[in-house]
């Protein structure tokens, strides 16, 4: 099973997700970029309908499959804020 990780960081004067190298839009909270993360991690366990669908890599060839409706990828949420107070609290030990 795929797993997508969106990550809550710092971004353009705010706050986005990011999902690989690709940025949300800037949000002026960090609290709010972590719940748009969230609702969209939500988003993608909603199954649908299977269908054949059409994608380009990152060399640009198209490939065709068809895309079982049911079949959802795990998500989590990082927040890059909360991994930065772990990481100090744990070398003020």
């Amino acid at each position: 099973m795929i797993k997508v990780v969106y990550e809550v960081v710092p971004h353009d004067g705010g706050w986005a997700y990011r999902l690989g190298g690709v940025y949300s839009e800037a949000f002026p909270t960090h609290a709010e970029a972590l719940e748009a993360a969230r609702i969209v991690a939500d988003e993608q366990q909603v199954g649908g309908d299977s269908a054949e669908i059409s994608w380009q890599d990152e060399n640009g060839k198209w490939h065709e499959e068809y895309a079982e409706g049911g079949d959802r990828p795990e998500t989590e949420v990082v927040d890059s804020q909360w991994k930065g107070r772990a990481a100090e609290a744990s070398q003020g030990m």
